[in-house]
């Protein structure tokens, strides 16, 4: 009887010779065509990445390259240290090109390409590396014009190397020991990172985190050549993504945003698709999800909050708030099941309030504290500003976490216990009428922060029987809380002005 491990072997390989029998009546050899006619297509394929696919892959040339299309792998040829992320709706043939065309077309270039391809799971890098491994081995005309590539003995799916060894492939999941991958002397050149995303990184911040940094440390130090390359491709469909971690720690790392269509003239943005299907799939799928999967655009709709009442507004100067407010909502543990730490900023300015800046991880309290920290140094001196935390959470622990990052930083935070009274869910829902009534603003360089996102995501849960962590709006309830005590008749404060009356106690005396 086959074991799991047989049968999925055996499905793996059927599943290769269907891709190789497509691969293989793909194109024609002409039998009488001349050395010239031959040099003259080859000279061309290299120079024009359209030509290349609509004579060499006409069956992924169900219709025109779309301008996006012929730019990326453009792009991608110029630079030898090529870092991006293609964020393509989709349906916009994304893996196609990281995973086959571009490749492909390097090779064709003359490059020596070591490619490695890494998705959520080894056994989905592998189904997709062999897309371009059964063209190498099966394609008349590749095989016509640069030879017979298949290499008896390295020819494993998901792991293969050509004859000359100018193309090696391997498939790798994120679980998956990267560090120190080689062939010999040589080192990947190209790292294809294809959809890594699944619902359950999804659900868990901390998991995504780390799926980050075993690209930033184990990933991208594999490659010590003088071509490094990464391409990232997955559609941008949740607030929080490891796509956008990177993005947040690496600003200078290119993202090429492509959205499948025009929300309101519903023109496609390549011509494999129509404008009626587009309008058939916001029926389907509803409009949530459609933009979301086609727009990159994730909204997120709670039963008593809504992102569309989240108002992003270029930060006011700190000297013209009357008072600021972090609140610490305190967690004592720092793993993927754990409350988060959730420390947020929150400044009153005329009669509205402000999301200034935040922390939100499953993390260590210290982490906490050194980001409170971190976060009064960077304030003008002027700024009147109160450091809370919910007197119930007190301990021994917590007092010694105070203690030593306050002693580490030099900084006092001066943090004050307020005792917090009612039910939570109530107390969170108190802050819907100043959603409501548009007095609450967020800094609008906070918008691609994901601990921003995260108590984004935590806010519009909030319901009657949530079972979502609610440490972020909790935060926030108890910093406009303590705001609201401020929040008083007339304009923001003046540079200077302190945000409470002083004056001279008058003392009256009785002479004996």
């Amino acid at each position: 009887m086959a074991t799991s491990r047989q049968k999925a072997d055996k499905k793996k390989a059927e599943e290769y010779l269907k891709k190789l029998d497509i691969a293989r009546k793909a194109n024609d050899v002409n039998p009488f065509e001349t050395k010239s006619e031959q040099k003259s297509r080859i000279a061309r394929a290299k120079i024009d990445v359209e030509y290349m696919v609509k004579t060499y892959l006409p069956h992924y040339a169900q219709a025109d390259c779309a301008d996006f299309h012929i730019e990326f792998a453009n792009d991608v040829a110029a630079d030898p240290l090529f870092i991006e992320f293609e964020e393509w709706g989709r349906g916009l043939a994304k893996s196609v090109y990281c995973n086959i065309i571009v490749p492909l077309w390097l090779w064709i270039r003359g490059e020596d390409v070591f490619m490695c391809l890494m998705s959520d799971s080894k056994e989905r890098a592998q189904e997709l590396l062999a897309d371009i491994q059964a063209e190498l081995e099966g394609n008349p005309l590749l095989v016509n014009d640069f030879g017979q590539q298949k290499c008896d003995g390295d020819w494993e799916i998901g792991n293969f190397k050509t004859i000359d060894q100018r193309f090696i492939g391997m498939a790798f999941g994120f679980k998956k020991k990267v560090r120190g991958v080689r062939v010999k002397q040589r080192r990947p050149s190209l790292w294809v990172i294809d959809d890594p995303e699944t619902p359950d990184t999804i659900g868990s911040p901390k998991r995504m985190r780390k799926q980050a940094d075993q690209i930033e440390r184990d990933i991208l130090a594999t490659m010590t050549g003088s071509i490094r390359r990464m391409l990232y491709a997955c559609n941008k469909f949740a607030r929080v993504m490891t796509q956008t971690i990177l993005q947040e720690r690496h600003p200078e790392w290119s993202v090429r945003q492509v959205k499948a269509y025009n929300k309101v003239t519903y023109k496609p943005a390549w011509n494999y698709y129509t404008a009626e299907y587009y309008k058939q799939q916001e029926k389907n799928m509803g409009i949530v999800a459609a933009y979301a999967e086609y727009l990159h655009e994730t909204k997120l709709e709670g039963s008593i909050f809504s992102e569309d009442q989240i108002q992003w507004a270029p930060l006011p100067p700190l000297e013209e708030f009357k008072m600021i407010v972090v609140h610490w909502d305190i967690a004592y543990a720092g793993n993927e099941k754990s409350d988060y730490n959730a420390a947020k900023a929150w400044g009153l300015h005329g009669r509205n309030f402000w999301l200034i800046d935040g922390y939100v991880k499953q993390s260590k309290m210290k982490k906490a504290v050194a980001w409170m920290c971190d976060f009064k140094r960077q304030l003008p001196k002027e700024v009147n500003v109160i450091f809370q935390y919910e007197s119930q959470f007190w301990n021994g622990e917590v007092q010694r976490a105070i203690d030593e990052v306050e002693e580490e930083y030099g900084v006092d935070l001066n943090l004050m216990k307020v005792l917090v009274k009612g039910n939570k869910l109530m107390r969170m829902i108190t802050m819907q009428p100043y959603y409501q009534n548009s007095r609450t603003y967020y800094n609008k360089t906070l918008k691609s922060h994901s601990d921003t996102q995260v108590g984004i995501m935590q806010l519009c849960a909030v319901e009657e029987g949530m079972t979502e962590h609610d440490d972020s709006p909790d935060a926030d309830q108890q910093a406009i809380e303590k705001l609201e005590l401020y929040c008083t008749p007339g304009g923001s404060k003046r540079k200077g002005e302190k945000s409470f009356k002083v004056g001279k106690m008058k003392v009256k005396f009785e002479m004996p």
